[in-house]
């Protein structure tokens, strides 16, 4: 569809354009030829805004004839259009100013419109190149808007992409970790590990639905983070403790889900297993203006030989933010002889 037609205010500017236009023509006639301003304004006006109509199939010569394959050959296509569009308007504008004569609005009209005829087509030329001029830049726009439109889509596409692979990444890392850990107490603790197995698959049943959405309360994705550590003080007992500090602001934040599974994780693998008496993991979280800010703290041993992992969980955690928010993102890590602090900065959404 034409452009201008597509949209109704680009129409009524068009018009209103065409209008002037008129008006100036009409001005022209009273100037260079016999009319008295009512007659020319009378048969100017409806004439510009008729040849207003006429000059929208200037864009399809413009895609026709596109500036891309060549300046002479759009210059010489719109110039003998240009040729066909004023004819076609001086033989419309007699016919016009026949009908007011007979009418006997204004009586001889005719001749005064045949006086100005020369004058006429030059200005019918000339409109129709300034209206072929406008589409041409209609169509580079409008290219430019399809091209923008398409970057746009297709890093959305490459977004989603490597976002469904990171959360694909999520649930393998965690069942690695688990099954070891199944493992590990398959012969000497099998209650446990019978326990361990239930818990694992609520988790992993509630993860899953909750893991298909985009963004989830912060409250639920601690409530996640609450049940994983469940699932891991079957292991550790007593050496394993934990703590939630988040106020209601915070809470009602929509997150990422899973975003916090693999730093409770680290903090437990890196951490907890660590140390011989084991420690407490703590989850902050606070809203700050327009900023949500998460931080999971570990106990740790700088002495001990610590295991050595593949770093899939942070790096996973700050590609996702990273594709969610770019620079509105933070994952800032901290560490001491005795403790271990991540804190993820984000956008306070709700």
């Amino acid at each position: 569809m034409h452009p201008i037609l597509a949209e109704r205010g680009r129409l009524g500017a068009y018009l209103a354009a065409w209008v002037l236009l008129g008006v100036l023509l009409a001005a022209l006639l009273v100037l260079a030829a016999p009319f008295g301003w009512t007659e020319a304004a009378v048969f100017a006006v409806p004439l510009a805004v008729l040849f207003g109509f006429l000059g929208l199939a200037s864009f399809w010569v413009c895609l026709a004839a596109p500036l891309p394959l060549g300046l002479a050959r759009a210059f010489v296509t719109q110039l003998l259009a240009a040729l066909v569009s004023g004819s076609l308007w001086l033989a419309a504008g007699r016919g016009f100013a026949r009908a007011l004569d007979r009418l006997g609005v204004f009586p001889g009209l005719v001749g005064r419109q045949s006086a100005a005829a020369p004058l006429l087509l030059g200005l019918g030329v000339a409109f129709y190149l300034l209206a072929a001029t406008l589409h041409y830049m209609i169509v580079a726009f409008e290219a430019s808007r399809d091209a923008e439109r398409r970057a746009l889509e297709f890093e959305i596409a490459s977004r989603e992409a490597e976002l469904r692979a990171l959360r694909a990444q999520i649930h393998p890392h965690f069942l690695f970790n688990s099954l070891n850990s199944i493992n590990a107490l398959i012969a000497t603790r099998p209650e446990e590990a019978r326990q361990l197995c239930v818990r694992l698959g609520d988790f992993l049943r509630r993860s899953l639905t909750l893991g298909s959405r985009e963004t989830i309360p912060l409250a639920e994705e601690l409530d996640l983070a609450e049940q994983l550590l469940a699932i891991e003080k079957v292991r550790f007992g007593s050496r394993l403790a934990h703590a939630v500090v988040a106020d209601d602001a915070a809470r009602a934040c929509a997150v990422p889900p899973l975003v916090l599974q693999p730093l409770v994780e680290n903090a437990v693998t890196h951490g907890v297993a660590q140390l011989l008496d084991g420690g407490e993991i703590r989850l902050e979280a606070e809203r700050r203006g327009d900023e949500l800010r998460i931080a999971v703290m570990n106990p740790r041993d700088a002495s001990a030989p610590g295991r050595r992992g593949t770093g899939i969980g942070l790096q996973n955690v700050r590609r996702r933010l990273a594709a969610l928010h770019g620079d509105g993102a933070e994952v800032r890590v901290a560490a001491t002889d005795a403790a271990f602090r991540v804190e993820l900065r984000l956008p306070a959404g709700g």
